[in-house]
């Protein structure tokens, strides 16, 4: 039996890890409850263009921010650590430790390191620090929030190694 070609592309062209930071189910209806009730009270009973014009720019403008919020995407693939639009190799990766919240806040508290790179979403409860050998770079170490932060290790480390 073969497979076709396109089957075979799609197979190794997957990412060895992918996932979307998005907002938690109930921040989209508190978020779009909050923006139609702050344009309740921009009406109050107006007419004319007041009646209407709160509703259409507010209640639209509450749901690309909450899309805002939610869209960005942690990838591991092609020999890269891929964070929205920020992105590392993995030979420049010297370890990777997946942290719990606790973790997580003991690693971005008081004494962190201010020349550390964070890409941090507060309803995402775990992360992985992302240690660093690059001389060049003036980076320290990556905390990046995942909801699966020993997956993440994993297939950091699993990229590095078959770098």
């Amino acid at each position: 039996m073969r497979q076709s070609s396109s089957s075979a592309a799609a197979v190794a062209t997957a990412p060895d890890y992918s996932e979307r930071l998005g907002l938690p189910w109930w921040a989209w209806p508190a978020g779009l409850a909050l923006a139609g009730l702050l344009a309740a009270e921009l009406w109050m009973g107006a007419t004319g263009v007041r009646a209407w014009l709160p509703f259409v720019l507010l209640i639209p403008a509450a749901a690309a921010t909450l899309w805002w919020l939610g869209r960005i995407r942690v990838t591991v693939h092609a020999g890269e650590l891929r964070v929205d639009d920020a992105h590392l190799p993995v030979r420049y990766v010297a370890d990777a430790v997946p942290l719990d919240a606790a973790g997580r806040r003991e690693v971005l508290g008081v004494g962190t390191d201010p020349l550390a790179f964070v890409v941090q979403r507060p309803w995402v409860g775990g992360a992985v620090q992302v240690v660093l050998n690059d001389p060049d770079d003036p980076t320290p170490f990556w905390v990046v929030s995942s909801r699966r932060p020993v997956e993440l290790a994993a297939a950091l480390l699993a990229a590095r190694d078959a770098a």
